[in-house]
């Protein structure tokens, strides 16, 4: 027998009350929120945590470290360059999954990502300084392995900040505000790398302090939520070798969220590696090609900073993250045609235009498009540095396959290889079913 409920008892389903953000918010909203007060806040310490990561990645890879390996060997300068930073490289890439799952269980009054986010930065800032004094490929080579795999252990758990704090409907904003971050520091870095040319050691330090700041800001006006309480998973050793495995079947967007991720940025970094000796050799710039780095670096932020301030909330507006991805990809490769069939100035110019349009369009939404492809909302530390490997990975790789093209064929060999990989990652993207 039924019992029907009388007309005056209520029924009511328990429906599970989302956990706020400490700004206040649902973060699985796909809302447009107001982004104003604490979350406004969040939005720019964000993009200053990023760029305190990228300028010295932009000084160090650019300038600094090239100059210091060159000056050990010069006719081995490209080999040994594509060894270190391969290393390097691979070094983050290992650091990335695993800081991510032990932030993802940390418990603190900070919360879990903040305490690795500093430990991370004071690490690097520690490891940069005393890299400015090595004058051995072995030295140089192993404390630029420690300087990675610091700044992969600060960058990993920032990462994960978004899709643990940031609504979707506002995520293309926070993600064009950490591809200013990235763009504006890779820029600038190379223009500060050059300034401080002529004193690496002085370079290497004031890079230290803008990490350990950035870094510190960040933590310090975004406290988390004091997490002491909330139970933690328990952490087997076999965790460890399951965080960097995602299985492409049971999670395809992920997969060619990897992939795609991977293709493009390898493809720019392929040449902006080897943007010093392209520019000594393949442009016949020589001794001259240090001064000419800051006109490239300027040129090439001001188109990132265009199609980037335009690109994420553009994306959220359209509520599309993928097309603004695609044309990124297309963009980049175009521009690499200009310095392959006109090697001088004007060619690497047009390049410079070109490629920052299409490089500031595709990070202005690439963080925003991987975090909707994430498999659950648990573990976003480790499965964000699972894709964050395709960040550091085309470190390795742009250097290991330039030096190799320019050993076996010539630096001209350079642009169309690129240009094949930037126009398959942006294939890549199309695939993907769960963002639009």
């Amino acid at each position: 027998m039924s019992v029907v409920p009388h007309s005056s008892e209520t029924v009511t389903a328990r429906v599970p009350v989302p956990r706020l953000s400490p700004e206040g918010h649902d973060p699985q909203s796909t809302v447009r929120v107001p982004v104003t007060g604490p979350l406004r806040r969040l939005l720019v310490w964000y993009g200053v945590a990023s760029l305190g990561v990228y300028l010295a990645l932009g000084a160090v890879n650019s300038v600094l470290l090239p100059l210091q390996v060159e000056a050990v060997d010069p006719a081995q300068k490209a080999a040994n360059l594509a060894i270190v930073t391969a290393v390097g490289a691979v070094g983050g890439m290992v650091a990335q999954p695993i800081a991510g799952l032990l932030s993802d269980r940390t418990r603190s009054r900070w919360g879990r990502r903040a305490p690795w986010i500093f430990t991370g930065a004071l690490l690097a800032a520690g490891a940069m300084v005393v890299l400015g004094g090595m004058t051995g490929l072995v030295g140089i080579g192993a404390l630029y392995l420690l300087v990675m795999v610091s700044l992969n252990i600060y960058f990993s758990p920032k990462a994960a900040v978004m899709p643990d704090r940031v609504p979707r409907g506002v995520r293309g904003l926070f993600s064009a505000s950490g591809g200013l971050g990235v763009l504006v520091g890779i820029t600038g870095g190379m223009g500060l790398g050059a300034v401080l040319s002529g004193t690496p050691a002085v370079g290497y330090s004031v890079l230290a302090v803008v990490i350990v700041l950035a870094a510190g800001g960040f933590a310090l006006f975004n406290p988390d939520h004091d997490n002491r309480g909330e139970p933690r998973p328990p952490l087997q050793w076999t965790a460890f070798l399951r965080t960097f495995w995602v299985s492409p079947r049971q999670h395809p967007d992920f997969a060619w969220g990897f992939l795609g991720r991977l293709l493009t940025l390898t493809g720019y970094y392929i040449t902006t590696t080897f943007q010093l000796y392209v520019l000594q050799d393949h442009i016949g710039l020589g001794d001259d090609a240090v001064d000419a780095i800051p006109l490239i670096s300027v040129v090439s932020l001001l188109s990132t900073l265009v199609s980037t301030v335009v690109g994420g909330p553009l994306s959220d507006r359209m509520g599309r993250r993928k097309p603004v991805a695609v044309a990124a990809g297309l963009l980049i490769a175009a521009g690499l045609v200009a310095p392959w069939v006109m090697p001088t100035m004007t060619g690497i110019i047009v390049f410079a235009v070109l490629a920052g349009l299409g490089f500031g369009s595709y990070l202005a939404v690439d963080q925003a498009l991987l975090t909707e492809v994430l498999p659950t909302t648990e573990d976003n530390g480790r499965y964000l540095g699972v894709l964050n490997i395709a960040v550091t990975l085309p470190q390795a790789l742009a250097p290991a396959i330039a030096g190799l093209i320019v050993s076996v064929l010539s630096y001209a060999a350079l642009f169309p290889i690129a240009m094949v990989v930037a126009v398959a990652g942006a294939l890549a993207v199309l695939p993907i079913r769960s963002v639009r």
